[in-house]
């Protein structure tokens, strides 16, 4: 006789049956991974695979309402997700609503992804933001000595991280930082938007950041970056709210950004004086395509001023800039060390520039009075061609170190048009050495003139690995 009748037996054994995975997955990834769930219906190019586990900032008691504090929500659902990390890796999904939250730390193998009504509201309670050492290669914080507040958006020792969206907003809110800069009120360095230290296989991408306290997008001393469709937005007054700014990584690439900043667009560096020196991790394999950039005040591409680690093998192309102090700008000064070489630039159009090239030797800012006065930086191998400008003050002020020249510049068919009331000397050249060819108006002397036929070189290839999104 059977104990049940055949529809109730297969009841419980289903039962069971159920009972039993339920078991197995609290097992492996604990209680509170019944939070998490299993997600194929996110439309987004990334580095590596998709990832397999996903969850809500809501799931985790966020509230969109602009008012209350979601540190703790983020990172409670960020630890939760890191226990994936090895099983397929998670996402964090944003979903519409404003999000007031400090600080937050992301983990391996980890998505974070923003709708395009999300909004992260950076939060302006000073407590919500921890004060970190400053980086080893720089020695001290920029704004004030000792430490630096964390970032808004943290990283550290990671591997295969993405923070993207539907161009989902990031707001700094910076005004409050501001102030306190402008008043010298800052006990320590404000805070990034974004800093991702110590990585491989970054991708920041699809977003726009606004407002940020000072620097947006900081990947250092990381490896296999790709920066890509970001739209940076700041007062072109704030201070110090430069774009993205590569520091000691290697193999980057940074493509299809619009900025408008207070600072330089894209600021490449590797560390300040004898900090940077003994830290010793250059910038290297980086691209920098399909850029347009407004920053009445600074650079679209500025290399340095901190560059004490070195810069090398930097390909830059279709470049737009408008309204800007420069398009091209190199800062060093004695103390730096080290050098800028290998730096390839074709495909410029600029409208309303201060100057087109600007190389300065004597940008003498330092972190202390310790820095060696025979830490002497060399720039060589600058490379510019197929350049268009117009309504331009001065198309360039070329000032190397004396005694020490920068050698080995090259700037071909570029064709400067100038505004209606132009600086009377359009080329001021010191301390420097290299060819031109087919350039209007006439270069100094001491670019030897090379005749139309000799341009500039640009690599066909590129000597470093491509990253596949």
């Amino acid at each position: 006789m059977e104990m049940w009748p055949t529809p109730r037996r297969n009841q419980v054994l289903d039962t069971l049956v159920l009972l039993g995975i339920v078991l197995v997955l609290i097992n492996l990834y604990g209680v509170e991974s019944r939070k998490v769930r299993v997600l194929d219906a996110f439309d987004y190019s990334a580095i590596g695979s998709s990832r397999k586990y996903t969850a809500s900032l809501t799931d985790f008691g966020g509230v969109g309402d602009g008012v209350t504090s979601n540190t703790k929500a983020f990172q409670a659902a960020i630890n939760n997700l890191s226990q994936n990390a090895s099983h397929g890796g998670s996402l964090l999904f944003v979903p519409p609503g404003k999000w007031l939250t400090g600080s937050f730390n992301l983990t391996n193998h980890f998505t974070l992804y923003l709708h395009k009504d999300a909004t992260l509201l950076a939060s302006q309670d000073v407590s919500e933001w921890a004060v970190i050492d400053p980086l080893p290669s720089y020695g001290r914080g920029r704004d004030a000595e000792g430490g630096r507040y964390i970032s808004l958006i943290f990283g550290t020792n990671l591997t295969d991280v993405v923070i993207t969206g539907d161009n989902g907003t990031i707001d700094g809110q910076g005004v409050t930082w501001w102030d306190k800069f402008h008043k010298g009120e800052l006990k320590y360095t404000r805070p990034y938007l974004i800093e991702i230290m110590y990585s491989d296989e970054v991708q920041i991408s699809n977003l726009t950041l606004m407002n940020s306290p000072s620097w947006n997008v900081h990947p250092v001393y990381s490896s296999n970056i790709v920066v890509q469709g970001l739209t940076i937005l700041a007062p072109v007054t704030s201070p110090n709210t430069d774009g993205i700014n590569p520091d000691s990584c290697t193999n980057t690439r940074i493509e299809d950004c619009y900025i408008v900043s207070g600072d330089d667009c894209v600021a490449v560096k590797s560390g300040w004086d004898e900090y940077g020196i003994k830290f010793g991790m250059p910038t290297k394999q980086l691209v920098i395509r399909r850029l347009t950039c407004i920053s009445p005040f600074s650079a679209v591409i500025a290399l340095g001023s901190e560059m004490s680690g070195g810069i090398e093998d930097v390909r830059a192309e279709d470049i737009t800039g408008i309204n800007s102090e420069s398009g091209v700008r190199i800062k060093t000064a004695v103390g730096r060390g080290n050098y800028v070489k290998d730096i390839y630039v074709r495909g410029m159009i600029m409208k309303t520039m201060k100057m087109v090239f600007w190389m300065a030797g004597n940008y003498g800012s330092h972190p202390d009075n310790d820095y060696d006065p025979n830490a002497i930086p060399v720039i060589q191998n600058i490379n510019f061609r197929d350049i268009i400008a117009e309504n331009v003050t001065m198309a360039a002020r070329l000032e190397g170190i004396p005694g020490h020249p920068f050698t080995g510049i090259c700037i071909s068919n570029a064709t400067i048009g100038l505004t209606k009331e132009p600086k009377k000397l359009q080329w001021d050249c010191t301390e420097i050495a290299g060819v031109s060819s087919d350039v209007t108006p006439q270069p100094c002397n001491l670019l030897t003139d090379q005749g139309p036929e000799n341009a500039c070189n640009f690599p066909d290839s590129f000597p470093f690995p491509s990253i596949n999104i």
